[in-house]
């Protein structure tokens, strides 16, 4: 596929994505963690034009001189930028007028994908495909919590479900010996930073269930308390559940006494043989050390992978957010994509039925602080 195909089939994805939310539903920022659909679309458009087309299109024009403050997400190398919660101010750039800066710098990337493209530009072009994709997961997590905490719990597509066809019912482990396995990225493909440093670990025997837990298995930590037994927690976490209130995972409602969830097509009874999902790193460990057992390395898992599978929930690790041997940060902008995030962060692996097609590797390094459970997060177990 020419350079250009792909540029438009992943574009058009992202506003595929968009098609059947309201107008409103653009602007809406609940928490500081969700974006508002308009803005993802504004700022993966602001990263072609800031990252390519400024300094490589020498007849470019730039669209709006204000929407490098206005779509700049973290980029301190960028300049100042609108703070993270205040996203949701954003009533101007209109929704129309995000598509049209979408359109303009579509139809300039198509004039310059025309060209030869040097390596530096080549890597540019792939990490802002990439980068689109990451946000076209970000947007349908962000859309599901919009319409997830409106009130009438609206749906998001009637017509279809998103969920991918995973058997939770039956499991079992999956033993592996010690030894010294080769971590990292080691194709000739794209990847993102954080994965490359291929090195070797050394892991004693461990095994890993072949299957990601249940509702039903999760219910059965709810039903014998594991939401007030202080035993299965880490402090942080047993203060997070208390000053939060949190009796169950995120989406769960308890509709005379009955256990419904939000999803994609409206609230709906929870489907016990679906893979638990929107919990946090916190709830993850507490359920294992309630099984008395633990959650993987991302070592452990990356070993494991090619015997189970994966790719319907992010799957929490036990290993936390660091670099791999040898890491070292690109200079300029580019540098800041994923190096200055390395502390406080837990590792998560696999992808989810929100990840793009294409999208996912075995090597593929997520991470989130552990409270987070907005995305489509999940467990499974290894001892």
């Amino acid at each position: 596929m020419i350079f250009s195909e792909q540029y438009i089939q992943v574009r058009k994805h992202s506003e595929q994505i968009c098609e059947p939310l309201q107008t409103e539903d653009y602007v809406v920022q609940p928490i500081v963690d969700v974006s508002p659909p308009k803005w993802h679309l504004g700022h993966t458009t602001w990263f072609f034009e800031t990252f390519i087309l400024k300094p490589f299109h020498k007849e470019y024009r730039v669209y709006n001189s204000e929407y490098n403050y206005v779509f700049n997400s973290y980029y301190e190398t960028i300049g100042s930028r609108v703070i993270r919660t205040d996203r949701g101010n954003l009533s101007r750039p209109s929704v129309s007028d995000v598509y049209a800066y979408r359109s303009y710098v579509d139809m300039a990337m198509g004039e310059f994908l025309k060209n030869t493209l040097t390596e530096e530009m080549k890597e540019l072009f792939f990490l802002g495909l990439n980068h689109e994709q990451q946000h076209q997961e970000l947007l349908l997590t962000d859309i599901k919590y919009i319409l997830g905490n409106n009130p009438l719990f609206p749906a998001y597509r009637k017509d279809e479900t998103m969920s991918l066809d995973f058997e939770t019912a039956t499991s079992e482990m999956i033993s592996f010996k010690e030894g010294i396995y080769e971590i990292g990225y080691s194709g000739t493909g794209f990847c993102f930073d954080n994965e490359l440093g291929r090195h070797k670990v050394y892991l004693h025997d461990f095994s890993m269930s072949s299957n990601l837990i249940s509702n039903a298995a999760y219910l059965e930590f709810i039903d014998d308390g594991g939401y007030t037994n202080f035993t299965h927690w880490h402090a942080d976490g047993w203060d997070w559940v208390n000053n939060n209130k949190i009796i169950a995972p995120m989406y769960w409602h308890l509709v005379e006494g009955s256990w419904y969830t939000y999803t994609f097509e409206g609230l709906k009874p929870l489907d016990m043989k679906a893979a638990v999902t929107h919990i946090s790193y916190y709830e993850a460990y507490a359920f294992a050390s309630w099984c008395k057992m633990r959650l993987p390395t991302e070592f452990e898992w990356e070993v494991a992978a090619k015997q189970f599978k994966w790719g319907l929930r992010w799957e929490w690790t036990e290993s936390a957010y660091l670099p791999y041997p040898g890491f070292n940060k690109a200079p300029g902008a580019i540098g800041e994509y994923n190096g200055k995030f390395m502390v406080n962060q837990k590792v998560l692996r696999g992808a989810s039925e929100a990840t793009p097609s294409g999208h996912s590797r075995i090597t593929y390094r997520n991470f989130f602080h552990p409270d987070l459970r907005w995305q489509f997060t999940g467990i499974r177990l290894a001892q």
